[in-house]
C-alpha cells in the first residue's frame, strides 16, 4: 500500500516551504547561508529517492483485497500488525514506543 505522502513528497513540500516563505525573510547572512546548505542536502536526498526502484505493493494489494471480501488467511494479524510496527518505527518512532 503506498504511503501519502512519500518521502520525496515531504521532500518537496520542505523544500517548497523553506525556499517560498523562510529563504525570503531571512536577513542574517549565516543563516541564509545555512539554509541554503541545507536546501541543497535536502535536494539531493529527494533525487536519491528518486533514483530508489518503485516498492512493488501487489502482495499487499492483494491481501487486502481478500480481507475486503472476508477471506482472512492465517497469520494475517501478525502480518497486518509487522506492517503497521515497520511504518510506525519511521513515522513516529516515540509512538511505537509507547504502545509496546
Amino acid at each position: 500500500m503506498s504511503e501519502r505522502p512519500t518521502a520525496q513528497e515531504l521532500c518537496e513540500a520542505i523544500l517548497e516551504f523553506l525556499g517560498g516563505e523562510i529563504l525570503p525573510t531571512l536577513t542574517d547572512h549565516r543563516l541564509r547561508f545555512r539554509t541554503l546548505v541545507a536546501m541543497n542536502a535536502l535536494g539531493i536526498v529527494y533525487r536519491e529517492l528518486a533514483a530508489l526502484p518503485v516498492e512493488d505493493d501487489a502482495e499487499l494489494r492483494e491481501l487486502a483485497a481478500k480481507i475486503r471480501a472476508g477471506d482472512v488467511p492465517a497469520g494475517t494479524l501478525d502480518r497486518v500488525k509487522a506492517d503497521v510496527e515497520a511504518r510506525l518505527r519511521v513515522a513516529s518512532p516515540q509512538f511505537l514506543e509507547t504502545y509496546r
